[in-house]
């Protein structure tokens, strides 16, 4: 008997779901990433997380993490080199709650004890 998937932490969902060619017709069909590769590509290579940490942050394994990272190169890539509409959808995830893995708000930095909110709009 196989082991039941372990569902991902993601931060937020992406503000678009689906990018592609400015012409569609022009498309060669599409590419489905699911939300929890979009979160590794974001984690990774946005903001410069390594695969251990983006695994913290997904709660999940540094292999599943590595697994997950390349599919979503793979499809990233498809989309760009054939010209196919990328969609991001689906997929074994839950939304994290906004104040647990990531800190203030998900994807942001953890506030110092004393640090000031507005410090930064000086």
């Amino acid at each position: 008997m196989s082991r039941p998937c372990k569902r991902r932490r993601v931060c937020a969902m992406p503000g678009c779901a689906r990018y592609g060619p400015l012409a569609l017709g022009e498309a060669g069909g599409n590419v489905t990433m699911t939300v929890d590769e979009y979160e590794a590509i974001r984690l990774i290579d946005l903001e410069g997380l390594t695969q251990e940490e983006c695994a913290a942050r997904m709660r999940v394994a540094r292999a599943t993490v590595q697994g997950i990272y390349a599919c979503a190169r793979r499809k990233l890539a498809q989309s760009l080199v054939e010209q196919k509409e990328l969609r991001i959808e689906g997929g074994d995830y839950e939304l994290c709650p906004g104040g647990g893995c990531c800190g203030r708000r998900c994807g942001g930095k953890k506030k110092g004890a004393g640090e000031d909110e507005d410090r930064g709009n000086l």
